[in-house]
């Protein structure tokens, strides 16, 4: 569904650093905490996640073509695969050509445009056999409208005082969200929340997916999803990603994830010369102390942002290397949307079809260093599998840091400006980078970092 722009604003806590060298003085959270029992389910660890958009990843639009590119995403270090919605799409009221594939037809059945319910079960057999997983997008909050339930179940609906069924309402102004090609479903009504609940667990059981990935889960009563979230660990060991960020949704309701929708609006803002590394690090505070369980999805694109904000040439220009950098290294699970490696430079269409149209691949190396490199150090796992980072530089331009697990350390120096930095190296920092791993535009000495604009340099111990 269309992202809530600013739906949740920042909190920031001041942070006042003088000196420009590296100190002792380290900043640190503990946010990765022991406990008997794990939270994250043991093989999302060290997971990373790629969105597929079924429609236009391919010319062919189907499961059978999307699934020739298997292969090159399990090379590329990816865990999970996070499909679009898969169901058929509504016509009444339908958006443009072929409409929106978060207006659903039948929960319990594909789009034809994609192929059948055995092409769709061929396909999840093969990205099993690759050692990979697949979560599949649902959409809780509404459906379309010639959806089976409307006809069959007018009372799951919202309704206005005319008896009529509404579109979604923008509960912080009372006014339509303008989604007028769904119909917005009532979770006062326990009948529909036992369906949803049920039909959730019909595709964990008869079609063998590991999980989904929650659309507008901000939009759903939190007393929901704990209850459909303990029900559906039931049924296997499964993941669970909100669209929202929400702390209560992860911290009691179930989650394993959510949105980093804050601190990638953060970075589109460094990007622009907005924000700096200081307000990077202040949001990390400021989030650590409201969420206890579970982790962020880290991104600089996704289906939402490509269509409707610009793609990261647009919103990150000559950063968007180093802001793939920070996704992929800082706390949380790094996403690549399907295309970023070829690289995507067009807005795709929402309700057309528009193939991304692979042919280069130019990004493709980049992205496998760089989830090659989260796999291979435990420092950088997922959640409580990995370490919270700290900061050891006070430059305000650059954020520089580290995340250290048992013997493994993970060093990060990001310039977050367009302008040369020079960062001093106290000697014991300097000794614990020994390999580095990944570097673009900097310069590593016995005393100092020279970092060219938007450069970065990653080692370990």
């Amino acid at each position: 569904m269309i992202k809530i722009n600013h739906l949740y604003q920042l909190l920031f806590i001041s942070i006042f650093l003088t000196a420009c060298e590296v100190n002792n003085d380290k900043q640190e959270i503990d946010s990765h905490v022991d406990s008997e029992e794990t939270y994250i389910p043991e093989w999302a660890k060290d997971a990373s996640i790629y969105e597929v958009n079924m429609r236009q990843f391919t010319e062919e639009g189907t499961f059978e073509a999307f699934s020739n590119h298997l292969q090159r995403i399990k090379d590329m270090g990816i865990e999970i695969i996070w499909l679009m919605p898969i169901h058929p799409i509504s016509k009444e009221k339908r958006k443009g050509t072929l409409g929106s594939p978060y207006a659903v037809a039948d929960y319990k059945a594909v789009n034809p445009e994609y192929g059948t319910l055995e092409d769709f079960d061929a396909m999840v057999n093969k990205i099993h056999d690759l050692g990979m997983k697949v979560i599949i997008d649902w959409v809780p909050n509404h459906t379309g409208w010639d959806n089976v339930w409307i006809e069959e179940h007018p009372e799951w609906y919202t309704k206005n005082d005319e008896g009529e069924i509404i579109d979604p309402i923008d509960y912080n102004t009372g006014e339509s969200w303008g989604w007028t090609d769904v119909a917005d479903l009532n979770y006062d009504n326990p009948e529909m929340r036992a369906e949803m609940i049920e039909t959730l667990k019909w595709w964990i059981n008869e079609r063998n997916i590991d999980g989904f990935r929650m659309d507008v889960a901000h939009g759903v009563p939190d007393d929901f999803w704990k209850a459909a979230n303990e029900e559906l660990k039931k049924q296997g060991d499964i993941f669970l990603l909100a669209e929202g960020e929400v702390p209560k949704q992860r911290n009691e309701g179930g989650f394993h994830a959510d949105y980093g929708w804050s601190v990638h609006h953060l970075l589109n803002e460094v990007a622009q010369g907005e924000k700096n590394a200081d307000d990077i690090w202040a949001y990390y505070m400021e989030d650590t102390s409201k969420f206890e369980k579970g982790y962020h999805m880290m991104f600089t694109s996704n289906h939402d942002e490509n269509t409707w904000a610009g793609t990261v040439f647009d919103r990150m220009g000559d950063a968007h290397k180093a802001m793939a950098v920070f996704t992929a290294t800082f706390d949380g699970m790094p996403l690549i949307y399907g295309g970023q490696e070829e690289p995507l430079r067009k807005q795709l269409e929402f309700f057309e079809k528009d193939n991304i149209g692979f042919e280069n691949y130019a990004y493709q190396d980049f992205y496998t260093d760089l989830l090659k490199l989260k796999k291979e150090n435990a420092a950088l796992w997922n959640g409580e599998y990995g370490a919270a980072p700290t900061r050891i530089s006070n430059d305000p331009d650059v954020l520089f840091f580290y995340r250290e697990k048992d013997e493994n350390r993970v060093t990060v120096c990001i310039n977050f400006t367009n302008s040369k930095k020079t960062i001093s190296l106290a000697e014991d920092i300097r000794s614990q980078m020994n390999e580095i791993e990944m570097s673009e535009s900097a310069d590593l000495s016995e005393n100092e970092i020279v970092l060219n604009p938007w450069g970065y340099i990653i080692s370990t111990n």
